[in-house]
């Protein structure tokens, strides 16, 4: 539509004669988007993008649909002819028109206000049923759940892998490594530059939407850095690397920040960016390497994509192709990993799809928690210190000088009051700083920031967070969101948040609204679990069997160091982890999480503490130790 009509000039021409043309930036206003989403669905039976949307100046809808072509084609009106259908209504009677518009935002108001509710304190039934629908959805072959187009959905995963941990259920594990391995062999992954699209338009995950987007890359990171957890698979280590290096080398902004996506087309034509022929390949790599590497990835003269080749994996492995060929698995591996380098070099002479270099803070959040969680367990120090530099910026940035959040940046101008996304993600990254540096100032912004988000968005008298906070832009209805989509929505992420805090600090309080929180979800979710995957994640935490894990002792000393290291690479998805110093800090730790009072060092000596509902084991003295006793305790629900 923008090329068809909005630079066309007789639509331009109307429309700036009869009509106010806005243009929303969903990614800056999702709060917009998400109203005038449900108006399209509501009106419609669906919805999508480009959102068309036709308001009365009160903001009302009258109208509402997705694409239109300039003139009518294939049955589908034209904008030309709905601008003009609807000038000349409200022409001739804007009264029912205004009518019209007031009886859909009443229906609207209702829909959007009805999320949720106070309900009973969910149990396990919610989380096998999630399980079950999964597998119901789940592609044996190609990994992923449900029909094409088939999107990632990270928290999908992290759920599965979570759920087989603690259930003993190997067909759950299965199922989620069987979808990170099947996904990374596509071409939704980048093989020569790294990084995720943001879809892919077939079964097979062969042909994506060739956009990348921050979030989605920051939480497959997350997801394939917890399915090495799980698994040991040395893949899933390989692809989270590659995803880190993406966005730290094509994505951060010079003070250290993430832009937030990069388009799908580049002169013109989707996808040519990453498009490669037999020829091309040849001209960088040579022979045979280069006949070799089209082999293997699925480079041909006819090719696999508009007549060129998207590179890919799908038919076969590397250690697979290795074999067939009669070479070194290990040494393929290596070769394949130089070619790529050579072919990414050779790709940055072409026109590059444009960057869209805003910096949003809640994307910005989700790549700070992976970005720590995956330096903590590969033991990634640089992973760790890009992620406080992000954060850094968006503290300095981001926030106005009353402490209030923003939610873009952009050329020196931040703006938007950051929405309760935001806010949930910022906490997250916080508790994950957290677990991968061990300082309390980390652990008390995430404290204050959930503290805020109470004051802004939530709702005493039903339970559950507003999109958007109460000194917001007010609009025609005020939404709760609950499922999780391409992205934990904000009510599922604080679910997990309050949960994780309710258990740092046993405060009573925390521990009220996050009884409160899970209520509220789980009354949406219980008739679709799998679509609130992120919601289960925290209710798999909130019933547990869970642990608390301290180490007291100066974080110099090398024993102390190795404890920390076995409890951070350690795959411990319900236990909360605690250190400080035995000393000064140790009080500091105490005021937030005030149970580690009493776990200190032992006749000077630095020991850790294995807990489970603060009811504390005998303490231990050396990493081997603690391992052992990570390792003894049974790690499995009831």
């Amino acid at each position: 539509m923008a090329h068809e009509s909005f630079e066309d000039d007789e639509v331009a021409a109307y429309l700036n004669e009869h009509f106010v043309s806005i243009k929303v930036d969903r990614e800056e206003r999702p709060d917009i988007d998400h109203i005038y989403m449900t108006v399209c669905q509501a009106m419609t039976g669906q919805g999508g993008w480009p959102l068309t949307v036709i308001l009365t100046p009160d903001q009302h809808p009258v109208f509402a649909g997705t694409y239109f072509p300039k003139r009518r084609r294939f049955g589908r009106i034209g904008l030309l002819e709905l601008l003009e259908q609807i000038q000349s209504a409200w022409r001739q009677d804007p009264d029912r028109i205004r009518s019209s518009g007031a009886k859909i935002v009443r229906h609207l108001r209702t829909a959007l206000t009805a999320q949720g509710g106070a309900g009973e304190s969910p149990d396990a039934s919610v989380l096998q049923t999630a399980r079950r629908q999964l597998e119901e959805m789940y592609d044996p072959v190609y990994g992923g759940f449900g029909e094409a187009p088939k999107f990632p959905t990270p928290h999908q995963l992290v759920f599965l892998l979570r759920y087989g941990r603690l259930y003993a259920d190997a067909k759950a594990v299965e199922m989620a490594a069987h979808t990170l391995e099947r996904m990374h062999r596509g071409g939704l992954y980048d093989h020569v530059g790294f990084g995720f699209s943001r879809y892919s338009s077939d079964r097979r995950w062969l042909v994506p939407h060739f956009e990348k987007m921050l979030y989605d890359n920051a939480l497959l990171a997350l997801a394939y850095t917890e399915g090495y957890q799980a698994t040991g698979r040395p893949l899933f280590a390989r692809v989270c690397r590659e995803v880190l290096t993406y966005l730290l080398r094509d994505m951060r902004h010079p003070e250290g920040a993430f832009h937030a996506a990069e388009d799908a087309d580049s002169e013109g034509m989707e996808g040519r960016y990453y498009l490669w022929t037999p020829e091309e390949v040849r001209a960088v790599l040579g022979d045979p390497l280069g006949d070799r590497y089209c082999r293997c990835f699925d480079i041909t003269a006819s090719g696999n994509f508009e007549g060129r080749s998207i590179p890919n994996l799908v038919g076969r492995t590397l250690q697979a192709f290795a074999e067939q060929e009669g070479l070194r698995p290990q040494a393929w591996m290596d070769e394949v990993a130089q070619a790529h380098e050579r072919l990414r070099l050779a790709r940055e002479r072409r026109v590059r799809p444009h960057r869209d270099d805003k910096i949003l803070t809640g994307w910005n959040a989700l790549a700070i928690a992976a970005l720590a969680r995956a330096g903590r367990v590969f033991a990634e120090p640089a992973w760790i210190e890009a992620a406080l530099r992000a954060h850094a910026f968006l503290q300095a940035r981001l926030r106005r000088p009353d402490g209030r959040w923003l939610a873009r940046y952009r050329d020196g101008e931040a703006a938007h009051p950051a929405y309760a996304e935001d806010y949930a993600y910022l906490v997250w990254a916080a508790l994950e700083l957290y677990e991968a540096t061990f300082h309390p100032a980390h652990l008390a912004q995430a404290l204050e920031w959930q503290t805020e988000m109470q004051r802004l968005f939530w709702d005493d008298a039903a339970g559950g967070y507003f999109f958007y906070g109460v000194d917001g832009e007010p609009l025609i209805a005020r939404p709760k969101e609950v499922y999780d989509g391409a992205t934990p929505s904000a009510n599922s992420a604080a679910a997990w948040n309050l949960v994780r805090i309710a258990r740092i600090t046993g405060d009573p309080l925390w521990s009220g609204i996050a009884e409160r929180q899970l209520a509220f979800c789980a009354a949406e979710a219980r008739q679709h679990p799998a679509g609130y995957t992120h919601f289960c994640v925290a209710l798999l935490m909130a019933l547990g069997p869970g642990r608390e894990i301290v180490i007291a002792g100066p974080p110099e000393d090398p024993e102390v160091a190795a404890m920390r290291r076995v409890v951070q690479r350690a795959y411990l998805p319900n236990a909360i982890l605690l250190a400080h110093d035995g000393a000064g800090e140790q009080a500091r730790v105490a005021e937030l999480a005030p149970f580690v009072a009493q776990q200190g060092l032992v006749d000077g000596r630095p020991a850790a503490y294995v807990c489970e509902r603060y009811a504390c084991r005998q303490p231990v003295f050396h990493a081997d130790a603690l391992s052992q006793a990570l390792q003894e305790e049974p790690f499995s629900a009831s």
